[in-house]
């Protein structure tokens, strides 16, 4: 664990440099629904659930975690939603840091429940969250039926890089009217 690297509440200050990060250390081609962008970032900062947090080396943001207790249509349940380190700082503890700190606020808040979901390929995420005590709980596989009219070359489809939580993240987008449902990925 690097003792130097400080967890604090994110601020406007923070911004900036989250925001870089996460399109630094996301990769969008893997989750096409995915939106990482300022309008992401400000929606969890500008919320009033103190679930986001950086992790400072001197003032360089070095990782950053957004939660929030909004998970459906359950008050009670939480979502810890972006989470990321710097690649320079993977392997340090930073990442395992960042969700206690969340979780804890989190719980705090009263959240009986913290729903996170980690693309399928994502063997670290996995043991992160599996180390920091959540279960899996629920597999959505995301069915594809190309327009035929408009068919995209087969590199462009690659089923197996559409992560397996795209329907939640289309429904939280309000992309699946009529479906209630998300599942951890």
């Amino acid at each position: 664990m690097d003792s130097a690297v400080v967890i604090v509440p994110m601020g406007l200050g923070h911004l900036r440099q989250v925001l870089d990060l996460g399109h630094e250390v996301f990769d969008i081609t893997t989750k096409p629904y995915t939106s990482w962008s300022l309008t992401s970032v400000a929606e969890h900062l500008d919320s009033p659930d103190n679930a986001c947090w950086v992790a400072l080396d001197s003032d360089r943001v070095v990782g950053f975690v957004l939660g929030s207790m909004e998970f459906e249509n359950r008050d009670d349940w939480a979502y810890l939603e972006w989470i990321a380190v710097a690649p320079d700082m993977q392997g340090h503890g930073i990442a395992r840091r960042l969700v206690d700190v969340c979780s804890e606020a989190l719980f705090a808040r009263g959240a009986r429940r913290i729903v996170t979901d980690v693309e399928d390929r994502n063997a670290a995420s996995t043991a992160l969250m599996t180390r920091s005590g959540f279960l899996p709980a629920a597999t959505v596989t995301l069915f594809v039926r190309p327009n035929p009219d408009d068919p995209e070359p087969d590199s462009q489809l690659d089923a197996a890089a559409i992560a397996p939580g795209t329907k939640r993240a289309l429904i939280r987008r309000g992309r699946l009217a009529g479906d209630n449902h998300r599942a951890a990925r």
